[in-house]
């Protein structure tokens, strides 16, 4: 879903970790990344490019770590990614 890059940096635990803020309290977080492509601030569209994934942040393999939060608490994301 579109969105708006509200943070896009180094965080402790989840190294390069981008989180995108989609509007009436969700928010998608992407870390683990290798490196960053959107900046803080930067619009976001569904399908557009915001990181490539690494093992950053202590993870001892490469792997992305997604998560899916409505006004801070956890939300299961099936209903929102599209199944191919």
């Amino acid at each position: 879903a579109d969105g708006t890059v509200v943070f896009s940096d180094w965080m402790t635990g989840y190294g390069m970790i981008l989180i995108v803020d989609h509007g009436n309290g969700y928010m998608s977080l992407y870390a683990h990344n290798d490196t960053l492509l959107k900046d803080a601030g930067a619009r976001v569209s569904r399908g557009d490019a915001v990181a490539k994934v690494g093992n950053s942040g202590g993870q001892g393999v490469t792997a992305l770590y997604f998560e899916l939060r409505r006004g801070g608490q956890p939300v299961n994301p099936d209903s929102w990614l599209q199944r191919r």
